[in-house]
């Protein structure tokens, strides 16, 4: 039986997770095949690697839970980006008798309500 690609389609998801809040995005290439017998069946690819659907059971890589939002593209760098600015102009602290503040966290960890809230009504 020989295999034929169809069509292969750009898609792009943004995930939230709902147990540690953390938010991220994901494009895939989606190959959608069709069989000897006339099946079809589909393939999803990121960075050139074959993944499982991120439709079916979606893994936080912050935490490895399986509660995931999927949102369409583009809402959890919306967000990132609007927070980016309040997070970066923190006030500088003072420097007194030589002492050296604290240094900011390397990394944000972005909470789900800080993701969803531009999305909520009312």
């Amino acid at each position: 039986m020989s295999e034929t690609a169809a069509t292969t389609v750009h898609e792009a998801y943004a995930f939230a997770c709902m147990r540690c809040g953390h938010g991220w995005e994901q494009a895939y290439e989606i190959h959608h095949h069709v069989d000897g017998s006339g099946h079809a069946h589909v393939v999803y690819t990121a960075g050139g690697e074959r993944v499982p659907s991120p439709l079916s059971t979606p893994t936080c890589a912050n935490c490895g839970g399986h509660v995931v939002r999927i949102m369409r593209s583009g809402r959890v760098s919306t967000v990132q980006g609007v927070l980016r600015p309040a997070r970066d102009a923190r006030p500088q602290e003072a420097v007194e008798d030589g002492a050296v503040p604290a240094p900011a966290p390397a990394g944000h960890h972005w909470q789900l309500s800080s993701l969803l809230r531009p999305f909520h009504r009312g």
